[in-house]
């Protein structure tokens, strides 16, 4: 499926079904992310459970730590 994300559009493999699977694919998992499908800010728990659609917008927006 082909996907728009942060603006630019990718073809997802067909093992990535959920948001959590594409934040694994970029290992952003373990990070403090805000994602957003289609519009809405996603919740942590909703990552694992909401299932990705040919042509879904997402934003993934990552906290950097510096000085």
């Amino acid at each position: 499926m082909k996907v728009l994300i942060n603006g630019e559009w990718t073809q997802l493999s067909d093992s990535m079904v959920f948001v959590s699977d594409v934040l694994q694919h970029f290992e952003i998992h373990d990070k403090v992310v805000v994602v957003e499908v289609n519009g809405e800010i996603l919740t942590k728990l909703e990552h694992q459970r909401t299932r990705l659609a040919d042509k879904d917008r997402i934003e993934i927006v990552h906290f950097v730590g510096g000085g």
